[in-house]
């Protein structure tokens, strides 16, 4: 036996503990931080830019031919593309997961590859970029100039130069992105009228440029093979790119025979500015350049934020005057505080795990054991995880704190068994001895069934399978290091501490407790009530005051420790008379329900019935949306709005974000829209920074809260933009923001114009959707769940008579009628004039759009060269008809001439979803509204509302949902065959294991009506609770069958079996579950960041738990005794009955346990002789059902600790040679021990 090795070696039992916990705190020290596990699925990007194109232009030359190649790439689920007015193109590919992203991002490269040769010829040379997509911004530095005194174009190339590539080799860092990036340029700003003076064209300047302007190889003297005698070799160099203004104003564009040039600088202006100037950023109205950090996917995001946070103070100290940096989106504050308020969750249930279990075993000693095993087996995971390559997140930590509640109770299995052979005269070793080899067996078989129930979710694949496998398998883990550490330290803590009653040492608490804690709180109270004024100096008297009031704190402490064990003690007596008497009702009530057995079947079926509707009819959602911290705003102005206008616009809703509470910071971008991902002059975005959750506790300043008080200041502030507000993504990496993405496809070929109209009215018919409100009580939820109170509506789409809308923020960005020109070419009269339609395309793309030519070096950097019209030459129509295109005779030819130009409109932004032209409409679902809800509401209304060329299609984090779909549900099925198949194996019995699961739907009524209650859907979380939920059910119902079926083998009838066990087992029971149950308390009562989830979760496994152990404990005792009768009754034992029987079982159980077939085998135990020492005295006791008369089964008393408040009394009436009565006694309602008692008085 395992057990009696450590027994015997205490020491080596304690060092393995320790070692373990050593090696769990190394790993806890060493594990990645993360707010999930990496459940983002890989995305590989795709960008490029078509300089001066419009939208239109890119998706049918840049968008078209690439995704034609990338299209139906290997495991590719989804890909969406973007095609600006800025001649901008970014394709997103997104992947399955589980692929590797550098195999992603190579699969594409090959496939962009295919479609370079059908490019535009501009894009052949400035190329087109294919790279890996980061999840999520991990924080923004903002580069700003405090004193104004540095422009923003020197602000983003100081950062560029400087500060990017530095952040960039920090490790853990993949990538960092500019907002707001103005690269330098050399910008040839020319003049088309000076041109057109001389005949000569953009075109000649743009050719000017070239040729004189090149990086050239002039090659080397005397450079090998040479004559004989050569002694030296020198590198020619020469003027090849050129650097300075000074130097591009004097590039010749023409030279005339008569020796006349004309330089660039009498025809253009030349300045180093910036390439671009469509996007600004701003920090709380001041001009500012953002660079965006990026973390790996397997980094620790806060070790990655430190080392980033210490890089830059470091870069800051060599800052120029004029620049400085702020640090004001960070996301790490979220994550650093979520997971603090897990671990002090986690503190809280060891705490009420702790005080349960004191309750019960009434004995600082007795306790001690099982609390020793929670920071072995909690500890102790830590290694195991990081060894599988996990995170610490919020699903291993979640799991750890329900893991307390399952953790204590093989220990308490084990002090219960050695406790009972103690006081049956057994000395603490030998009676340690012999409980080990009764309860090792079940102990280990009890391991077996919730690791049964949590290792099959490591098999699960997708995003379900991501937020399983850690949770699951975290739970396993600590359980099987539960399981070993009640083998191995356990029983050497039990034979070591443990003591009979009345030797002293069995008090609630020891002295030295109360001392201590006397001292703590003397500490805590005592020296800011006495001396409020030196609590925080470092003083003599400070130290003398704080030692004063800890020695105080010690002596009341052990002066009153008798006093209060002595309550103690009396508050037990109390607490053990009140059990008795709740036991005796119970009994009497199961006795009553075995009697009318039916009428509970029936009453069963019905609750299987309720549960089945209430699963039907609760709204399911994926991942709920938190409270993270900050708000994103995405502002569209109208069509054609200038970049300026929307910089004017995003600085009022700066100081109007300014003015909301719980709006600590702000930081915006003018000219991008955060949902699209694109740029545009009417278009901007906004980060709203958060106050710290310690100043938010306040139901007005939530996100939520607070998000509606901004939509409702900007529309009435604001009327002319259009602004959404959003929360940040559940999953990061998953989209921009949160919410749900709609895209409704143009399959037909109808149109932009068309497409608009038709989202547009999806959106307007969205906004008009309304639902029911929730049940706001307890009761509320459970007639809800009988049918008598309305319920959210999902039956179809409401109009009327609602209480409030289904959806908010809904909008669309797509704009397909924004106001444009069009140039209609008259190519007959370019033929006439003798013009070259390729000549006047030149001109226009030149001077109106801009056209790079190549590069120079300058700051050790290479920089492009940029041909464009000056500013005053492309203001109005007017500006573009006077410009002049040479035809083949060298006579300027006017652009009114070639083309007339007027007014058309057309889409600012092409999406193209899956190859199809679409229409992203973003939105979420409203407070209390469930995201499956919305998303059948908006199926249903885009389906009565589309053309029938018009097809939806979701994305991002719906597109995960609907792809999940009842993937957690099959876990739930299959958890609960692997515990059947598990008691099958344990028991012999194919038909007693269902004594077990028939209890465990009862987990998902109590479940249910907890989750309608809290207003919450049957979400992600939810369906972890309800995994958890099938172990510990079967737990609690084991504990009944288990004792039940060994009564039953020693003869007793099925009725007094299942009342005996019932007696024996409610103790334990009632302990275990309420252990459990307070552990996960503080998950519901949480607050701070990160507590959507806790209480989530902590709701649905809070009540599922309650609901199985009220149901379970009247319920199993029925099951047992049913299942039992029915095993005799002579029908059953027909044989086609059991060939069909056996057949559908054997099935159930994956055939290949039917082998295994129905053995009953008697169960051979040994009883201890009088004696009552060694194993010398023990005589073999059949415990097959042969005795000549039934059993009886009588009453004893209960011990100090009130676990074994029932003993049976097995007389033997005759043909047994012993005259002593025989105790049976459970130990943790497995297979009871039975032994001699010596005889009484009475006989």
């Amino acid at each position: 036996m395992i057990s009696r090795f450590f027994i015997d070696r205490p020491i080596f039992a304690s060092v393995l503990s320790i070692v373990i916990t050593l090696a769990g705190a190394i790993a806890l020290f060493a594990m990645p931080i993360a707010l999930y596990p990496p459940i983002s699925p890989p995305v590989v990007q795709v960008d490029c830019r078509f300089p001066g194109a419009s939208a239109q232009v890119v998706a049918e030359s840049v968008a078209t031919p690439i995704e034609e190649q990338v299209n139906g790439v290997e495991d590719m689920m989804y890909m969406s593309s973007q095609c600006t007015n800025d001649g901008s193109y970014n394709l997103t590919v997104t992947f399955k997961h589980g692929v590797d992203l550098n195999v992603a991002q190579v699969l594409v490269q090959n496939r962009v590859s295919l479609a370079i040769p059908r490019l535009p010829d501009v894009l052949k040379q400035t190329g087109v970029t294919t790279r890996k997509k980061s999840p999520d911004i991990l924080m923004a530095i903002a580069i700003s100039s405090p004193d104004a005194s540095r422009t923003q174009l020197y602000l983003s190339n100081y950062a560029l130069m400087h500060i990017k590539d530095e952040l960039a080799r920090v490790p853990g860092v993949s990538d960092v992105n500019m907002m707001g990036q103005r690269d330098y340029s050399m910008r040839i700003w020319v003049d088309p009228e000076q041109l057109a003076a001389r005949s000569m064209t953009a075109s000649d300047v743009v050719a000017a440029l070239r040729s004189q302007n090149m990086q050239v190889a002039t090659g080397q003297i005397g450079q090998p093979p040479v004559a004989a005698g050569q002694r030296t070799q020198l590198t020619l160099s020469t003027m090849g790119r050129l650097i300075e203004v000074e130097q591009f104003e004097n590039v010749i564009v023409r030279a005339t025979p008569e020796g006349r040039v004309v330089r660039i600088k009498d025809v253009a202006r030349v300045e180093l500015g910036s390439k671009n100037e469509d996007v600004s950023g701003r920090v709380n109205g001041n001009p500012t350049v953002s660079l965006a950090v990026f973390q790996l996917p397997d980094a620790n995001a806060l070790d990655v934020a430190d080392v980033v946070k210490a890089k830059i103070a470091e870069l800051a100290a060599d800052f120029p005057p004029g620049v400085g940096y702020e640090i004001r989106y960070d996301t790490t504050p979220f994550i650093r505080e979520s997971i603090e308020e897990v671990f002090k969750t986690l503190r809280e249930a060891i705490v009420l795990v702790a005080i349960v279990v004191l309750l019960f075993l009434q004995s600082w000693r007795s306790s001690i054991i099982p609390l020793i095993a929670v920071p072995v087996a909690i500890v102790g995971t830590f290694a195991v995880l990081i060894a599988m390559g996990f995170t610490l997140n919020n699903l291993t930590l979640f799991g750890l704190v329900l893991a307390i509640g399952i953790v204590v109770d093989d220990a308490i299995v084990v002090v219960e068994a050695v406790e009972h052979h103690i006081e049956r005269g057994l000395k603490p070793r030998a009676a340690t001895i012999k409980a080990m080899e009764e309860v090792s067996g079940p102990v280990i078989a009890i391991g077996l069934v919730l690791s049964a129930v949590f290792v099959p979710c490591a098999f699960i694949s997708g995003i379900v399978g991501q937020f399983f496998r850690q949770f699951a398998l975290t739970i396993a883990t600590s359980t099987l290091i539960s399981t070993f550490n009640s083998l191995t330290l356990s029983p050497a803590l039990a034979a070591m501490l443990l003591r009979p009653k009345g030797h002293g040492g069995n008090e609630a608490l020891p002295r030295q407790a109360y001392a201590l804690l006397g001292g703590w709180l003397g500490w805590k109270y005592l020296t800011p009530l006495f001396a409020p004024r030196l609590v925080h100096q470092d003083t003599a008297a400070a130290w003398a005051v704080v030692l004063l009031a800890i020695a105080a704190g010690l002596t009341v402490g052990w002066l009153v420790s008798k006093i209060l064990n002595r309550l103690f003690g009396g508050f037990f007596g109390l607490f053990n008379w009140g059990f008795r008497r709740g036991t005796g009702a119970y009994t009497r009530v199961v006795g009553w329900m075995l009697r009318v057995s039916f009428i509970v079947l029936l009453g069963y079926g019905g609750l299987l019935y309720l549960t089945y509707w209430g699963l039907s009819h609760t709204p399911s959602g994926f991942i709920p949306s938190q409270d993270m911290g900050y708000l994103l705003v995405n502002v569209q102005l109208p069509d054609s709005a200038a970049s300026e206008r929307s910089a004017a616009v995003m600085n009022r809703l700066e100081k109007i974000a300014h003015e909301v509470p719980g709006v600590k910071h702000t930081q915006s971008t003018s000219g991008m829209s955060l949902l699209l991902s694109a740029n545009g002059s009417n278009f901007g975005s906004m980060f709203v920074i958060l106050d710290e959750f310690s100043k938010r506790r306040a139901p007005n300043l939530s996100s939520d809260a607070i998000a509606k008080q901004l939509r409702e200041r900007y529309e009435n502030d604001v009327p002319e933009a259009i602004m959404t507000v959003l929360g940040p993504p559940p999953v990061r990496g998953v989209g921009r923001a949160g919410g749900f993405k709609l895209m409704v496809e143009d399959r037909g070929d109808l149109g932009s114009r068309t497409l608009q109209g038709q989202t547009e009215n999806l959106v307007d018919q969205a906004k008009n959707v309304k639902v029911e409100a929730k049940a706001d009580s307890p009761w509320d939820a459970l007639k809800t769940l009988l049918g008598s109170s309305k319920v959210p509506q999902k039956e179809g789409v409401q109009k009327e008579g609602a209480q409030k809308p289904a959806f908010v923020g809904l909008t669309s960005v797509f704009r397909a009628n924004v106001p444009q020109l069009y140039a209609e070419v008259n190519r007959k009269e370019c033929m006439a004039k003798e013009v070259q339609l390729q000549d006047l395309f030149d001109t226009l793309r030149i001077y109106l759009g801009s056209l790079y030519v190549n590069d120079f070096n300058r700051f050790g950097r290479t920089w492009q060269v940029i041909v464009q019209a000056d500013a005053k030459f492309r203001n109005t129509i007017d500006d573009a008809k006077r410009l002049k295109v040479r035809n083949a005779k060298g006579t300027m030819v006017p652009v009114a001439a070639l083309a007339d130009i007027r007014e058309d409109t057309g889409p600012l932004v092409l999406t193209r979803y899956n190859m199809y032209p679409a229409a992203p409409v973003n939105g979420s679902s409203a407070p209390g509204v469930s995201s499956g809800t919305g998303i059948e509401l908006m199926e249903r209304l885009a389906k009565a509302e589309l053309l029938p060329s018009m097809a939806t299609e979701w994305t991002e984090l719906a597109y995960l949902e609907i792809q999940a779909g009842n993937t957690a549900m099959i876990v739930f099925g299959f958890a609960v065959v692997m515990v059947f198949l598990v008691l099958a194996a344990q028991y012999e019995s194919w038909s007693l294991p269902l004594a077990v699961i028939l209890v465990v739907p009862m987990c998902l009524l109590g479940s249910i009506i907890g989750v309608r209650y809290s207003g919450s859907d049957i979400n992600i979380f939810t369906q972890i609770g309800f995994v958890v939920l099938v172990g510990l059910a079967s737990k609690n119902a084991i504990l009944i069958v288990e004792f039940s079926k060994s009564l039953r083998e020693q003869g007793e009838t099925p009725r007094e079996a299942t009342l005996q066990a019932c007696r024996l087992r409610l103790r334990p029971i009632v302990m275990t579950s309420l252990a459990f149950i307070l552990g996960v308390v503080p998950l519901i009562t949480s607050h701070g960041a990160g507590a959507e989830m806790r209480r989530i979760l902590g709701t649905t496994v809070f009540s599922g738990m309650i609901g199985v152990t009220f149901f379970g404990i009247f319920l199993t005792p029925v099951f047992f005794y049913v299942i039992d009768r029915l095993s005799e009754s002579r029908l059953l034992h027909l044989k086609w009955i059991e060939r069909v029987s056996d057949a559908l079982l054997g099935l159930l159980s994956l055939r290949f346990l039917r082998k295994l077939g129905r053995r009953t085998r008697p169960l051979a135990i040994t009883a201890p002789s009088s004696n009552g020492h060694g194993t010398n005295g023990h005589v073999p006791l059949s415990l097959k059902p042969d005795l000549k008369e039934p059993a009886t089964i009588a009453p004893t008393p209960t011990n100090g600790a009130g676990l074994h408040t029932e003993q049976a009394l097995v007389e033997s009436k005759g043909g047994n040679s012993s005259t002593h009565p025989q105790t049976v006694t459970p130990t943790n309602g497995m297979a009871p021990h039975v032994h001699e008692t010596p005889p009484t008085s009475n006989g």
